[in-house]
């Protein structure tokens, strides 16, 4: 595959059906969860129960690749997923419904392992950011998307499945008319292992923000509806807020991608993560919750694919598969750890910890960034 071939278009196609579902989800599975009037603490555990399953689905991602191949894998996947989806109207309850988002969870790692692994071993130096800009654009537009759906549409629980399991297996349509490979110069090379890609020191800074950004993305995924639900916000008004959070980060992509080409990742990701402070710091004040989420998104939903793309040019071209498995076991450990911290000082404290608590992980990272700029060299795009 090359940059914008029929099977690149067909696969984006399909990742945008996906991630309208995916975000539909996301934001009304808490919400039922509250009108069923659960506590916090199983609304947190819920949630990390979808992200527990994308860390499964990240580690057995290269297995069924390898076994499968890319379409066989995405197939499999989708029909997992819709099956989790549609199990959610048929029982109900605390222990089944974090079955069913565990499988979610699962199904949806292996399907980004398998868009991504694809883009990225199919591209080259000169195309392969692009493929992964496209990737991220297409995300976060099917992201907004699912958020406008949820404020026009009806949210009751039976009313919503049917027709979100209708376009999960309608995602698959796309990849039966093309298959996907991915053959590149070093093809005939041993693919590379995830393991050894955790411990290499050039990418550890990279590694270490997808764990910031799976802890970030994840509490404000699992735990931002729940919060301005606690404001006594509707559901309509809850998808709204939700929207300008994700298209702060539609926006930011290609500004932040051109910046750091031309001043460099790291300075990058410093001004990033501390705009991510300033943002969580914004939102506690409650002066202005609009242009606040707004730069809360723009900084936090730029930041994986940044750390993401550094991480990945440290690696040769039969290594991709490999490294972008550890990234999103990364990431998908952070989303794990996020949610499920949170949502207990949530519950112990106040609703008002979410920011505390971004604004402090963020913190952490910036100190890395600062503390590491002799140690790591400072990866730049090949283009």
């Amino acid at each position: 595959m090359s940059a914008w071939s029929r099977p690149v278009i067909l696969l984006l196609c399909g990742m945008l059906l996906m991630t309208i579902s995916i975000a539909v989800l996301n934001t009304l599975v808490p919400l039922w969860l509250i009108h069923d009037a659960l506590p916090t603490w199983q609304v947190g555990a819920v949630s990390s129960s979808y992200y527990s399953g994308n860390l499964s689905g990240t580690l057995l991602a290269g297995w069924t690749i390898k076994r499968l191949g890319f379409n066989r894998s995405y197939y499999l996947a989708s029909f997992v997923f819709a099956l989790a989806t549609a199990a959610l109207g048929l029982e109900e309850g605390f222990w089944a419904w974090t079955l069913w988002r565990f499988a979610a969870g699962t199904a949806c790692a292996l399907i980004w392992v398998v868009v991504e692994s694809a883009l990225l071993c199919s591209g080259t130096v000169r195309n392969r950011g692009q493929l992964l800009a496209a990737y991220m654009i297409v995300y976060y537009l099917g992201t907004v998307a699912g958020q406008l759906l949820v404020s026009r549409v009806s949210t009751e629980l039976l009313h919503v499945l049917p027709w979100v399991t209708a376009v999960v297996i309608a995602a698959i349509l796309p990849l039966i008319f093309t298959r996907i490979t991915a053959q590149g110069d070093e093809e005939n090379a041993a693919p590379g292992r995830m393991w050894p890609m955790l411990r290499r020191r050039n990418a550890r800074l990279g590694i270490n923000g997808c764990i910031i950004s799976g802890i970030l993305l994840g509490s404000l995924y699992g735990l931002m509806p729940l919060y301005l639900s606690h404001q006594g916000m509707s559901d309509a008004t809850v998808g709204y807020w939700m929207a300008l959070l994700v298209s702060a980060g539609i926006v930011g992509q290609w500004p932040v991608g051109r910046l750091a080409d031309r001043y460099g990742r790291l300075l990058v990701l410093r001004v990033q993560v501390f705009v991510v402070i300033i943002g969580a710091i914004a939102m506690l004040s409650n002066a202005a919750m609009a242009p606040a989420l707004f730069v809360l998104g723009c900084a936090g939903f730029t930041l994986y694919p940044l750390a993401m793309s550094w991480a990945c040019e440290t690696v040769a071209h039969h290594e991709l598969v490999a490294m972008n498995q550890a990234l999103l076991l990364s990431y998908t450990v952070g989303s794990l750890v996020g949610p499920a911290m949170t949502s207990m000082l949530m519950q112990n404290y106040s609703d008002r910890v979410l920011f505390v608590m971004i604004a402090a992980v963020a913190l952490i990272y910036l100190v890395m960034l600062m503390r590491n700029a002799g140690k790591h060299a400072t990866p730049m795009a090949h283009a």
